[in-house]
């Protein structure tokens, strides 16, 4: 009877465990790259650092990773449309 309410993980814990590790490294990363100066580059390098960490949570905490092909080709494009705005934002921002 119980049976059907068992849970099943898509995901090993060692492999959440293993992802989690790697977003705290990322973390210290992101401390470590805050307090060295390389001029307008800084921006870009967080936002690389932000981008590879939230890349790390959509595939394996929301399990983006086992999901159709349909979905991963829409979330790229989602993705490239916000890189875009966000270009955009800065190149006006820049030219002000």
């Amino acid at each position: 009877m119980a049976s059907h309410l068992e849970e099943t993980h898509i995901s090993s814990y060692k492999s959440l465990f293993g992802v989690l590790l790697a977003l705290l490294a990322l973390t210290g990363v992101t401390v470590f790259a805050s307090t060295i100066d390389i001029g307008s580059w800084n921006v870009a390098l967080a936002l690389l650092i932000a981008s590879v960490k939230a890349s790390f949570v959509a595939l394996f905490f929301m399990h983006l990773k086992y999901e159709s092909r349909f979905l991963k080709i829409m979330f790229i494009i989602t993705l490239m449309f916000l890189g875009i705005i966000i270009g955009f934002i800065f190149w006006d921002v820049s030219f002000r």
